[in-house]
């Protein structure tokens, strides 16, 4: 594979965090166990985001009306048992979202980029090995492709922080731990819609099992993966002892790109749209999906 080129993308002084908010018409996705929740907004090449564990599909709140403007048709999805997607399923981990991926570009018709973000990413990477002829690009931000370099002792102590009852504060108050820099002015706002996704019926269990997803068979398939890749990385990450390095290890095995935006944290696209969203758009473009 070409080398990967890591591009450093330093914050405008003059930056803001203003808020555009797309029209949104939820929509729902049949699958065997349950229902996965998503909005399609536009017209154009599709563009699919998936979230993180622990998020909603809100998280690219700012990201996709840009796309949008852009002349993409850009569809936001819920992981299972997240936000309004069903907590009826039996699994909730990188192969099943990745699953829920292609049968939702699928449904859309035709083939689509993909945005993913944390495990998002990890999903998004297994569905483009699992499904190429429908996946036709890759934009990975805070990428799990593998599982993190965390000891027994900080799992442990992870498994503890969410456990009822006071699990779910902790994960609120972890959660904007993963914001260093500059924080969304509407984070608060975020926070609550996740605070009350985990208090609706099942949702804590189906949390909970997310968490124990092993990124093993992403990382099995990596070399499966043939469409072109963003990677993009906050600099300051928390999930990642060094997140630099890690957005170049996941650009080098995957053949493409990373763009680290040095303020930024687990969610770069929240945080500094007007960075991502050109880079993403940019990428879109390089490789063929033109609006």
């Amino acid at each position: 594979m070409p080398a990967a080129v890591a591009t450093h993308v330093t914050p405008p002084a003059d930056s803001t965090s203003a808020r555009t908010t797309a029209p949104e018409t939820t929509r729902f996705l049949t699958r065997p166990e349950g229902r996965i929740a998503y909005d399609v907004v536009g017209d154009g090449p599709l563009v699919v985001c998936v979230p993180g564990m622990g998020d909603l599909r809100a998280v690219y709140r700012f990201l996709a009306p840009g796309l949008v403007a852009a002349g993409f048709r850009v569809a936001t999805m819920d992981l299972r048992g997240h936000g309004d997607s069903d907590a009826t399923f039996g699994s909730y981990d990188d192969v099943a979202a990745g699953g829920d991926i292609v049968a939702l570009v699928a449904e859309l018709g035709g083939s689509a980029a993909v945005v993913g973000n944390s495990m998002g990413a990890g999903a998004a990477a297994w569905a483009a090995a699992e499904a190429p002829e429908l996946v036709r690009a890759l934009v990975l931000i805070g990428p799990f492709v593998r599982n993190a370099p965390i000891g027994k002792v900080a799992e442990l102590s992870f498994r503890l922080a969410l456990l009822r009852p006071w699990g779910a504060a902790a994960w609120i108050a972890w959660y904007a731990r993963l914001y260093p820099g500059r924080r969304p002015s509407d984070l608060d706002e975020h926070r609550a819609r996740i605070r009350a996704w985990l208090r609706r019926p099942g949702r804590w269990r189906a949390f909970a099992a997310t968490t124990r997803t092993s990124h093993a068979p992403v990382a099995a398939r990596l070399d499966d993966v043939r469409a072109p890749t963003l990677v993009v990385m906050g600099g300051r990450d928390p999930d990642f002892p060094d997140p630099a390095a890690e957005a170049a290890h996941v650009a080098e095995r995957l053949g493409g790109r990373a763009v680290i935006v040095p303020e930024a944290g687990h969610y770069p696209q929240a945080q500094y749209p007007e960075i991502v969203g050109p880079a993403v758009r940019d990428f879109l473009e390089k490789v063929g999906l033109r609006a």
